[in-house]
């Protein structure tokens, strides 16, 4: 379960943020997931609930996840496709030279504090 150790590595980052903005707390972080980065979302939810809640700034804060489509493009027809559903081979020509174009990333979007 990686999703504990990339909890820990935001959280890290927004006490970072924190002491940089002289915030006393953080109520809701945004995430993008990519659909195919590998983290499931359910996961990270839990690691987050478990980790931040023994933090100051991030007790009670919300985690809130935007999942990021993942598209590919065919370097053959140039036409770009959903990843998921399609894989590796384009559908509109059949190539297989493909390149994932969005879909494999994760970071904090926004940060939102009282008032």
């Amino acid at each position: 379960m990686h999703e504990l150790g990339i909890v820990f590595h935001m959280i890290d980052t927004l006490k970072e943020v924190g002491r940089e903005n002289r915030l006393a707390s953080i109520t809701k972080v945004t995430v993008e997931l990519g659909e195919v980065s590998g983290v499931l979302s359910d996961y990270l939810q839990d690691c987050w609930r478990w980790a931040a809640d023994r933090e100051e700034l991030l007790a009670g804060a919300e985690l809130e996840v935007l999942v990021i489509e993942a598209v590919t493009v065919c370097n053959a027809c140039g036409r770009t496709y959903r990843t998921v559903e399609f894989g590796r081979i384009c559908p509109h020509c059949g190539s297989s030279d493909t390149v994932l174009l969005r879909g494999n990333e994760m970071e904090i979007a926004s940060v939102e504090t009282p008032g």
